[in-house]
């Protein structure tokens, strides 16, 4: 057994490192600086168990980390996890991997940090495959007695018997072992992204809807399609152009297509004055035919993928070279971001595309190390550029790991699975990770509103048409509901911008899975009440394995504070919600609710269930056609719901530029109170002057519904 040298690195947080680490992590790729000011504001907390329960075991290839646990303690995180939110008693390879169809672990975004719902973390920095075994394995000297049953006549029987210790494969060179502290779930998660930089702040328009075209569309047929937005009273903000704005592409040049973008200036213009945002796609694989290949191809890895260079981008001189022409042919001419594909790759039978793991990078890195960070690095980079120009960025990204909670980038899959989607929103909510469920096809009218009603509830809301060519009024038969969903979004911006706002200072996820605001206790005491009133018998003994018998609640989640969304699905007319403590109205329907329990509601395909909390306090703004560009101002409507005093928050500054680091922007406190004549008064108190954005306040007060 090796010993420990303890340290505390931040309020809250202790590392010990093992072996010789390499210079090359994730968090020194994103060079993250924890925000220690506002980790103070936490509480103080001590280690969660005694340094000397970690065992350290040397096996020479690799060694082998040991931690303590309770028998009913619950496991989240482990980067995006759409199989499961619930990780206990299960294996996890910790690999990137474009094609996560079975729950091994690998995922587009594999993050080396569990949380317990006990109120701690553990973080692995590391550029290599992690494997962790979250109570799934069983030492001869674990074994009980009791739980040793037989198969053959005992139905209790588990193939997977409660383990008392997660183990952490660690890489042979070594790497640093972080520690977060609580005492709640929430405060792990939010310490975790604070001490990674804190929470991305997107520019407001990255927070309205999206579109992206079919891959071969001219300048034309972009602009043509921009147009009906308007003309069918669409809000839209964004236009993704896919892989035909591209010169060529797999392996890509970063050049326009000049036959399809004769004058790439004048179209980004003409789409800007009609109040629509550029985001390219690209991937990391340089075509020879690209102007940057023959500089960059002595920094690049010894293997080609689709023909083309991939480069080290851990390397100043590529990410120069990079940036420059990305700067001069992109961002100089108004492209706002980027969609930053295939840079995970995939390990399908006959499909096994990416560079291999032997690989070798002029930087020292080999493929599988590259592999695990080139998503990071891409970024980085992107992020970087931009705010080189004091302008804000938001995109998409195919692949992450540690340290990205600061990156305005939103996962996305090319799988398609609409209830793991859903549960891809609560899983990324536990390591510093945003996940889009985009909307690309649909199988009939009913399939293509409950996607595009969840869509609207999570990070970034996005139509992804590049293959089949779909638009949001595709099915004319629920173009309406369609419709008022979009406009919705685009009603809660100020609501979702102020929860993007807290995510930065406090590093609390905007969205946020039910273990973030239910204890353990909570939830088994609604499921006892929703047993009782049935005459049931809760069952609760695998609760630790996430069991399918035992709920883990993952079809449902936090939108800020305020909001509880509980998405159906194609078929689905009625389901469960788990409601937290309190009173909770429908937020269209106006239904009173009690907390502290299971509901059963049936909603028709006109609306999905989204719950407020009596006495939230919500900011939003009139349904406009895209979101208002910087200085223009619009009415700001602030709605109290309940019967009972309340208060909310609006954030606001320029939605832009990163001004507000040097604090050119404000928190105003909109808060309701009772009067002794049974009437309500509201108040906006803040900063001296009014949010820039907002020309005018008027307050709805004690409402039940919008």
């Amino acid at each position: 057994m090796q010993t420990m040298n303890w340290q505390q690195t931040a309020p809250g947080v202790w590392k010990f490192t093992i072996g010789d680490p390499q210079d090359i992590t994730p968090l020194s790729v994103m060079g993250t600086i924890p925000r220690t000011e506002e980790m103070q504001q936490l509480p103080q907390v001590e280690p969660p168990f005694p340094r000397d329960s970690i065992e350290i075991e040397d096996l020479g290839d690799y060694c082998m980390v040991s931690i303590p646990l309770n028998r009913t303690e619950k496991l989240y995180g482990t980067g995006l996890q759409l199989l499961r939110m619930n990780q206990r008693g299960r294996n996890r390879y910790l690999r990137v991997n474009s094609d996560p169809k079975q729950d091994t672990g690998e995922t587009h975004a594999p993050v080396p940090f569990y949380i317990s719902d006990l109120g701690y973390g553990v973080l692995v920095d590391t550029s290599r495959i992690v494997t962790m075994y979250c109570g799934s394995t069983m030492r001869q000297t674990e074994a009980l007695n009791e739980d040793i049953r037989d198969r053959n006549t005992d139905k209790g029987w588990k193939a997977t018997m409660v383990a008392t210790r997660v183990e952490i494969k660690i890489p042979r060179e070594g790497a640093d072992v972080y520690l977060f502290g609580g005492p709640t779930l929430s405060d792990v998660v939010a310490r975790y992204n604070l001490f990674c930089g804190g929470g991305t702040l997107p520019p407001k328009w990255g927070l309205g809807f999206w579109h992206r075209v079919p891959t071969l569309y001219t300048d034309g047929q972009v602009l043509e399609e921009a147009e009906q937005f308007r003309q069918h009273d669409m809000p839209c903000d964004v236009i993704g152009l896919e892989p035909g704005w591209h010169s060529q592409s797999y392996p890509v040049s970063y050049e326009w297509e000049k036959s399809r973008f004769p004058e790439p200036e004048q179209f980004v213009k003409a789409l800007d004055q009609k109040g629509f945002r550029v985001n390219l796609w690209e991937h990391p694989y340089v075509t020879p035919k690209s102007e940057l290949y023959e500089q960059l191809k002595p920094l690049s890895g010894s293997h080609s993928v689709w023909g083309g260079l991939a480069p080290d981008y851990s390397l100043p001189e590529a990410v120069e070279l990079y940036t420059k022409q990305h700067e001069e042919q992109h961002v100089h001419i108004g492209v706002s971001g980027y969609k930053l594909d295939e840079c995970d790759g995939s390990d399908l039978t006959n499909n096994s595309w990416m560079f291999p793991g032997h690989a070798q990078f002029p930087s020292g890195l080999d493929g599988e190390q590259m592999r695990q960070m080139y998503g990071l690095m891409f970024q980085k980079m992107t992020t970087d550029l931009f705010r080189s120009q004091n302008r804000r960025t938001y995109g998409l990204v195919r692949a992450s790991n540690t340290g990205a909670s600061s990156m305005p980038y939103v996962l996305y899959s090319d799988l398609y699975d609409h209830k793991q989607f859903i549960r891809g929103i609560c899983s990324a909510s536990f390591s510093g990770l945003l996940w889009t469920p985009e909307v690309r096809r649909a199988r009939n009218a009913e399939d293509w509103v409950r996607r595009m009603q969840t869509v609207i509830f999570s990070p970034l809301a996005m139509l992804n048409a590049w293959g089949d060519g779909t638009k949001p009024w595709s099915f004319p038969e629920v173009e309406d509901t369609v419709r008022h969903y979009i406009k919705l979004r685009m009603r809660l911006l100020p609501y979702l911008y102020t929860a993007f706002a807290t995510y930065r200072e406090k590093g609390i996820p905007p969205f946020r899975a039910m273990p973030f605001v239910m204890t353990p206790s909570e939830i088994v005491a609604a499921e006892v009440l929703q047993a009782e009133a049935a005459e049931q018998t809760l069952n609760t003994t695998d609760g630790a394995y996430g069991k399918r018998k035992v709920r883990e609640w993952d079809d449902q989640y936090m939108v800020g504070d305020a909001l509880l969304v509980a998405p159906l699905v194609e078929g689905e007319y009625e389901r469960e919600v788990l409601l937290p403590s309190g009173v909770w109205y429908g937020l269209e329907s106006g239904v009173r609710y009690t907390g502290g329990s299971i509901i059963r509601i049936h909603c028709d395909l006109e609306h999905i269930p989204v719950f407020v909390k009596s006495g939230s306090v919500i900011p939003m703004m009139p349904a406009l056609s895209h979101v208002p560009r910087q200085g223009t101002q619009v009415p700001l409507e602030i709605i109290h719901f309940g019967d009972e005093a309340g208060e909310g928050y609006v954030y606001d500054d320029d939605g832009e530029t990163f001004d507000y680091e040097a604090g050119v922007c404000g928190v105003w406190q909109a808060k309701v109170t009772k009067q002794t004549d049974g009437s309500y008064k509201g108040q906006l108190t803040g900063p001296p002057n009014m949010p820039q954005a907002y020309s005018t306040v008027t307050w709805r007060l004690a409402q039940t519904r919008l």
